[in-house]
């Protein structure tokens, strides 16, 4: 398992200038192409996205009022806060802030998957999560306090685990308990993100 701290994370800025994104890992580590890919973007101004060709996102909003993603053909879908939304990496998409007041900024979790070889469900939790053997994961703590396995230190409001696929999470890797919030207004968002059927 692998602790992080979203306000510590190396912020690296758009070369449109538009936001700013803070990767939290991309597995796997050092290579050249990812499987999968987990993040936080803080999208400061309209414009267009990045296309990221053969990869399935998920965007989930963490903060602002709204991210409003719009593509050729047709594609015309709103992120808003707690439900998760995915589309396919290959569209030529815009971003457009329904932030109040305008202008604000938003706060997104981002993350992307290699399709074919990896598929990821995003999901709000309050209750204890036990991540399956094989998959990878991401939990990332929205409220209250959470405990990951066996540690000491609790997990507060902006901080979170990661784990790869492989690393025996699913039993000794996050300890048998698995990740329990310890307070009665925990929050967190859980990525679950399992291997592509014959992958």
């Amino acid at each position: 398992m692998h602790r992080f701290d979203v306000e510590t994370l190396a912020a690296g800025r758009w070369r449109n200038g538009g936001g700013v994104t803070r990767e939290i890992v991309s597995w796997p580590a050092g290579a050249a192409d990812f499987a999968w890919r987990a993040s936080v973007a803080d999208i400061e101004a309209d414009g267009p996205f990045s296309a990221f060709p053969g990869v399935d996102r998920t965007f989930t909003l963490l903060a602002g009022g709204g991210v409003r993603l719009t593509a050729p053909g047709g594609f015309d879908r709103t992120a808003r806060q707690g439900e998760p939304l995915a589309f396919p990496g290959d569209l030529e998409l815009t971003a457009e802030l329904v932030a109040e007041p305008p202008g604000g900024a938003c706060r997104v979790l981002n993350l992307m998957v290699r399709r074919g070889r990896w598929t990821v469900r995003v999901e709000r939790v309050t209750g204890a999560v036990a991540p399956p053997a094989g998959h990878a994961g991401v939990l990332l703590v929205r409220r209250g306090l959470w405990r990951a396995g066996g540690e000491e230190h609790p997990l507060s409001a902006g901080r979170g685990v990661w784990w790869g696929g492989g690393e025996g999470v699913g039993g000794e890797g996050v300890g048998g308990e698995g990740l329990v919030p310890l307070s009665s207004e925990a929050v967190a968002l859980w990525a679950d993100l399992a291997p592509a059927p014959g992958y």
